[in-house]
């Protein structure tokens, strides 16, 4: 040292150092003679800044040229057995990288590394753009088939595209991302990384897995059912790929080419993904905020219930400083597509006021109503997700407690079982209603008694029994028998009163043959009404029908019978004992009962 500055042997030595530091980097593979590399040069260009600060230019640039100098060498080939599924990229992809001289100014360096890095960063692209490719033919199977997406088999598939890539054009790149951090340029080398890949991610997710172009809540609201299906199966579909596989997979190439940059490797990991991210985000969002339909509910469940299991990979992968918004907004969406459903499951009350005040519709037949048969459907469809409704509602109680203040004398609950149990009241009333429609109160029965079989089946052993908190399947079982009872009580008691003979069973003394005769033509006459019209009224539960049928015959056969019998001992004792024939025998009215409800038979 002359002056407290480097003399010529200083400098020749590191000079010599760094030499020999890249000649051992070529014969051996430990790892700390790199780093004996860099620290020659790192002195070497120091030493020139202690002499004259413009020296700086002479050493970056020839650091720059010993360090591009190591990158060209050739790779160690790697065993053909490490390598798994997808084939090793062929040496023609390989970079050429050429060595700077000392001579260019710093300008003319920053763009050649630019150039070069850009170079290796295309390679890259090349090189996932083929494996990828690969990896997509076999997902095609998986988002046309209906089946679930089984990911602990394909959990391994991230780790199969980087073990594709050339070692060599992965090394060129940390060695250029190293030199270009340590002179400045951070944020150009994430600059032109990440609009590189982000290419690559948005051509896979976005145009090749979703095929679909981003909704407008209008739009959302225009497309026809079948195709919103489409869009969610799709969407659920190509959300757990992008979690699971394509964003690991990034996130595990930006701290492989980033290695030692931490931040710079979270920021280009944000900038690759943002946008394919929230494109993931935009759906569920606009099914938050659209106009929403009962129909809807289903689907949308399904998309929350696939939110809510990839949660956690979203706080895993965008944890960081740049990324953590993107887990912020997951959740939002999440909490407003959870508000969301109870809105829709809380509306069901008004779909069923607003059916009862429209203009009535009278089932023929006292057949049973759609709208029973929808609710109970729809309600049975709910136990599949009655775990995810039940939090919801503990979650968003004040929802449903600001919307029952309506109602004081509806118990102010967020239970899920109890919101079940207050749909169920309001279709009940409404059935009410819908009954009174019907100016034959027989038919009013059949009418109610249809309702509370359907109900009955579809409570009674099944799911829907167990999520009912106040005894659905025991109240209609009540009132199916008292409408049952009602029927035969309204239809047959008048038509059993003209066969009526007294309470000893006996003929009176004052009846004479020409009463019997009237009691019997009347008799036939109502039976023949009666059958003629319950012919065309409809009992939904084949059991059910003929167990009316049973009852009926129980009723009317007996007193038929013994009617019959004394009618013909009259008729026997009188002055025209062969004059009259009796129209119907015991067979004839149980066949005519057997008649009975035979409009529609399912």
């Amino acid at each position: 040292m002359i002056n407290g500055k480097p003399d010529a042997c200083s400098l020749i030595s590191s000079v010599a150092f760094s030499i020999m530091s890249l000649s051992l980097s070529r014969q051996t593979r430990c790892g700390f003679e790199v780093d004996f590399l860099y620290f020659f040069l790192g002195n070497l260009i120091v030493q020139l800044m202690k002499i004259k600060l413009a020296l700086f230019i002479v050493g970056a640039g020839f650091s720059y040229s010993v360090i591009i100098l190591r990158s060209s060498f050739r790779s160690i080939s790697i065993d053909e057995g490490q390598i798994n599924e997808y084939p090793r990229i062929q040496d023609e992809n390989s970079v050429v990288l050429c060595v700077i001289s000392p001579q260019l100014d710093s300008t003319d360096i920053a763009s050649s590394m630019m150039e070069q890095f850009r170079t290796c960063v295309n390679a890259i692209q090349k090189e996932m753009f083929y494996v990828m490719d690969i990896l997509l033919e076999q997902l095609k199977e998986y988002f046309e088939d209906a089946s679930e997406f089984m990911m602990s088999e394909r959990s391994s598939e991230g780790v199969i595209i980087l073990e594709a890539l050339c070692p060599e054009t992965v090394n060129n790149l940390q060695e250029i991302v190293k030199l270009m951090v340590n002179a400045g340029f951070e944020k150009e080398c994430s600059n032109v990384y990440s609009i590189c890949r982000r290419q690559c991610l948005e051509e896979c997710l976005i145009k090749q897995l979703l095929g679909l172009d981003n909704l407008t809540i209008e739009e959302l609201n225009m497309i026809s059912f079948k195709d919103f299906k489409r869009r969610v199966k799709k969407w659920i579909k190509a959300s757990k790929v992008a979690l699971k596989i394509l964003f690991p997979t990034e996130r595990q190439l930006c701290d492989i080419v980033f290695f030692g940059f931490s931040a710079i490797s979270d920021l280009s990991f944000t900038d690759v993904c943002r946008e394919c991210a929230t494109y993931l985000l935009n759906f569920p969002t606009a099914l938050a905020n659209e106009s929403h339909l009962p129909e809807q509910l289903f689907r949308m469940l399904d998309v929350f219930e696939t939110l809510g299991d990839l949660i956690t990979n979203f706080q895993s992968l965008f944890c960081y400083q740049y990324s953590v918004s993107l887990t912020n907004e997951a959740n939002t969406v999440l909490k407003k597509l959870g508000e969301a459903i109870v809105c829709i499951f809380m509306e069901l009350e008004n779909v069923i006021r607003q059916d009862r005040m429209n203009v009535p519709v009278l089932v023929l037949g006292g057949g049973l109503h759609p709208i029973v048969r929808y609710m109970m459907n729809y309600l049975t469809n709910t136990y599949d997700y009655h775990d995810i409704l039940e939090q919801l509602f503990e979650d968003h109680g004040h929802m449903l407690q600001q919307y029952v203040k309506l109602d004081d004398n509806v118990p102010s609950s967020s239970s899920f079982s109890l919101q079940m149990e207050r749909i169920m009241e309001v279709l009940e009333t409404n059935l009410e209603a819908k009954s009174k429609i019907y100016k034959d109160p027989a038919l009013c029965c059949i009418f109610l008694m249809n309702s509370s079989k359907y109900i009955i089946r579809k409570t009674e052993g099944g799911v829907l029994r167990a999520l009912f908190a106040n005894g659905l399947f025991e109240r209609h079982q009540a009132k199916l028998q008292h409408n049952y009872e009602q029927y035969l009580r309204i239809s047959w008691n008048k038509v059993q009163g003209f066969l009526n003979l007294g309470n000893n069973g006996l003929v009176l003394p004052d009846m004479v043959e020409k009463s019997m005769k009237e009691k019997l033509e009347s008799f036939n006459i109502l039976f023949e009404e009666i059958c003629r019209v319950q012919s065309l009224w409809f009992v939904l539960d084949k059991e059910f029908r003929e167990e009316i049928i049973t009852s009926i015959g129980e009723i009317l056969l007996p007193a038929y019978g013994n009617y019959i019998q004394r009618f013909q001992s009259v008729m026997e004792l009188g002055k025209h004992a062969n004059s009259y024939t009796i129209k119907y025998g015991l067979e004839d009215i149980e066949a005519r009962l057997n008649d009975l409800f035979q409009r529609i038979i399912r």
